[in-house]
């Protein structure tokens, strides 16, 4: 079997004959890759993964092919320097002091602009994850509690579970033991 960075050339086609045949009818890239991977039983993400890195093999002449005629492109990935990514947890950390949720906070920030919005939000979570410390720095330097790290909130939300699940347990006996307290009770009076 002949593939392309996984997928079979029929795959890769259809994928890419879907893509461009959605953009053209006005369809966001989001919602392309979630429908077509629905449809393909393929997460989004995957075939978010594999455009990309499809496109990126303009060497083959495979792809070549099947691009043909197309005009589909990836933009360039713009990286945040070091003093972008610093002013950036300076300015959301501000908005976060001033009581604003992560989300809205960086919405201010970004002043309404969609791509800076989702540029800013998936670099800040990637520092909460990949670089707690630096996030504690910069919130100590602004005189802010410390974020939570992932995995601290990951192990408050199973605790949360685990209390949830617990409380539903712990009602059901109670309700046991009033249901045979009140059985007692009309025993008695007999």
């Amino acid at each position: 079997m002949n593939k392309i960075n996984g997928y079979t050339e029929e795959e890769a086609t259809g994928l890419i004959e879907y893509i461009y045949s959605g953009k053209h009818a006005g369809k966001t890239l989001s919602y392309l890759f979630e429908t077509y991977g629905k449809e393909h039983s393929r997460a989004k993400g995957s075939v978010r993964n594999y455009y990309y890195a499809f496109l990126k093999k303009r060497d083959d002449e495979r792809v070549e092919r099947i691009l043909e005629g197309k005009d589909l492109h990836a933009g360039v990935v713009k990286p945040f320097t070091e003093e972008e990514t610093d002013e950036l947890l300076r300015r959301v950390l501000a908005e976060k002091s001033k009581g604003y949720s992560v989300r809205r906070a960086i919405i201010n920030v970004s002043q309404g602009d969609e791509r800076l919005m989702l540029r800013m939000q998936n670099k800040y979570r990637n520092l909460l994850k990949k670089q707690p410390e630096r996030v504690a720095k910069a919130a100590r330097e602004a005189g802010l509690p410390e974020e939570r790290t992932f995995l601290q909130r990951k192990l408050e939300r199973e605790i949360d579970a685990l209390y949830s699940r617990l409380a539903v347990d712990l009602r059901r006996e109670n309700e046991q033991l009033r249901a045979e307290l009140e059985k007692l009770r009309k025993s008695r009076k007999e």
